[in-house]
Formats: structure tokens, sequence, C-alpha cells
């Protein structure tokens, strides 16, 4: 009889919709870089997620590969973290339909995100849109992650994998037993939320989060804009009448001015309480133009990468299909664990 062990890793992902910015560089991208130096990491690009709403398939398609270049780009390294699109791992879904089989329809109806997105027609949304928690549940469970970072959106759907996990663990018990697994199958999955900024805010309004989806391109940097333009964003971003304060107490109840010294601090890898000891004081203006400087300093070796790997399509393809693979040796026999667990038969 053996005991289940759970190796430490690291699972996250983003959806293949639109341009990243910088909200999914500070709030993501940039821990997910430092994790793989003490992980086993597995990087997706959630192409299955972004169905739930309509997608063109030609943009689609560029979509995948962007996100996939923002992510080399951003120093994610394809040699030692997996990175692939979720669709090219067949057991994503087909762990999904056995987590359905599990989850409550409660649990479900108490989801937020399915709330804001759907609105007020809410018979109109997809299934998947309602069922997405589940898959995003699969996506994690798939690989026994234990880690899992996440931004403060995502935190509740976390907590359901965690549910969805542990209740699966409990109805099986007797089964796993039976197969060797004394202490549970599937982990439950920790978030991880770190630094000054993992929630950036839109440039035009600092009480909604920046948003890919957001109408004005003048709310968000995307990765992919030039120096010029990053620059001029900064200096049009919403700010108030008053200098900026000395003490990060007084960014209380200032949400624009919070979230830009917000920015910078995660840029310099500072606290905002250092920044603010060098900005305190001063006009916004002056403030904005350092602002300009260290984000186009951070981000511009980024938006050159992504240039150069985008107008090499074939490269991209190579580095997804390459994390495919490698996410499948993980994923195959933990399914076929599972299909053994709910008692599946298998003749061959």
């Amino acid at each position: 009889m053996t005991t289940k062990k759970f190796k430490p890793r690291v699972f996250s992902g983003m959806q293949a919709t639109g341009n990243l910015h910088l909200g999914n560089y500070l709030g993501a991208l940039k821990r997910w870089v430092e994790m793989q130096a003490t992980h086993e990491c597995l990087y997706c690009i959630v192409d299955m997620h972004a169905i739930t709403t309509w997608q063109d398939p030609k943009e689609l398609r560029e979509s995948i590969r962007s996100v996939t270049a923002a992510y080399v780009a951003a120093g994610l390294d394809p040699s030692k973290s997996a990175i692939f699109n979720q669709s090219q791992v067949p057991e994503h879904a087909e762990l999904a339909w056995v987590l359905n089989c599990v989850a409550r329809l409660g649990w479900l109806n108490r989801m937020t995100q399915f709330k804001e997105k759907a609105g007020k027609d809410r018979e109109n949304a997809s299934v998947g849109l309602y069922d997405y928690p589940i898959l995003m549940a699969a996506d994690i469970l798939a690989y026994h992650a234990t880690h899992v970072p996440v931004g403060d959106d995502q935190k509740q759907h976390l907590e359901l994998t965690r549910d969805i996990a542990q209740k699966f663990n409990n109805d099986y018990a007797e089964s796993m037993r039976a197969l060797g697994f004394e202490d549970g199958f599937f982990p439950l999955p920790e978030p991880v939320i770190e630094g000054p900024a993992t929630r950036v805010m839109s440039l035009r309004d600092g009480t909604k989060k920046m948003s890919k989806s957001d109408a004005s391109d003048l709310s968000r940097i995307n990765m992919i804009d030039d120096a010029d333009t990053i620059a001029k964003k900064i200096q049009k971003a919403k700010t108030d009448p008053e200098p900026l304060p000395t003490e990060e107490a007084g960014l209380n109840n200032r949400p624009e001015a919070d979230n830009l010294v917000g920015i910078y601090a995660a840029l310099a890898d500072a606290s905002k309480g250092k920044v603010l000891q060098e900005f305190g004081g001063g006009q916004f203006s002056t403030f904005k133009k350092a602002l300009a400087e260290i984000a186009v300093t951070k981000i511009g070796p980024v938006n050159s990468e992504m240039r150069r790997l985008l107008a090499d399509p074939e490269e991209i393809d190579r580095i997804l299909g390459e994390g495919a693979r490698r996410a499948r040796e993980i994923a195959a026999p933990i399914m076929s664990d599972v299909k053994d667990i709910v008692g599946f038969l298998r003749t061959s």
C-alpha cells in the first residue's frame, strides 16, 4: 500500500483574448518568472476558457500565439516551464466532466464572476461561462498542482477548486484506499498572491481593474505598446489635484494615486512607502515622468522580444507543441488513476 505524496508544482494560465497588458505582467507574469526558479511550473494559455464567449477562429489562433509570445518575452523559459495551450491536452476536458459530477449546483450559483460577466441577461449566457470554474478546477487538479498564482478576482474559483478536490477525496475514499492512495488523491492547492501591484487598476478609473475588454485603449498599457505610446498613456492617466502624500496612509481614498504609486513600486521592486519617500509632496507631473521612464525601461525589452517572436510563428508553435507534450506526461497518468478511482471499465 502506497501513500500519495504531492510534489510542489505550480499551475496558472491566462485567456487567449486580446492583448496582454501591464496588469497581466505585474499581477502575474513577473511572479511566474520568479517561481520557475524554485518550482516545477506549468503555464497555460487557456483557449478553452476563451470560447465561453464567442471568438473569431482566426483571431483566436492569433491571440494564442500572442499570449505565448508575451509569456516567453516576459522571461518564462520553455526549457524550465511547460508552456502550452489548454486545448492540446485533452485531460483538461476529460477531468472537467468528472468534476462536474462531483461539484454541487449551489457552489456554482455562488460564483460572483459569472453574475458579473453574464449581467442581467443570464439566460443568454453560455453553459460554458457558467461552468467555467469547474474547467478551471480541472486545469489545476489535472497536474496535482499545489500552488496557483492568482489575482484577487480568481480567489473564489480557487476556493471552489479546493472544495471539489476535498469532496472527490471524501466521496471516493474507499476506492482510493483500495488502489493504494491513503492520504487523498487530489491536493488542496494554495493561492499565491504577492507583491505591491497584484491588482493593477485602469489608468482612467482607479476603482476598476485594468482590462483587455475596456473600450478605451488609454485605460491600459499593452505589452505590445511602443515607448512613445506608453509615455503618452501615463501622462494622460487620471489623477487628483492634491500632491502625492509622504506616507502610504495618505493614499487611502485616492484610488488613482494609489494605483500609479503601486505600479511604480512593482516595476521598481520597491514598497509603496519607499516610492513615497522619493516622490511624496511632489506634483503628479514629475512623478508621471519618472513612472513613464521606468515603465519604458522595464517593458521595452519585453515589447521587442514579443515582436521578434510574433514574426516567427513556427517557433511559437514549436514551443506550444513541446509544452503540451510535457504537460500530457503529467496529466495522462493522473487522469488514468481518476478513471480507475471512479470505476470506469477499461478493456484495453
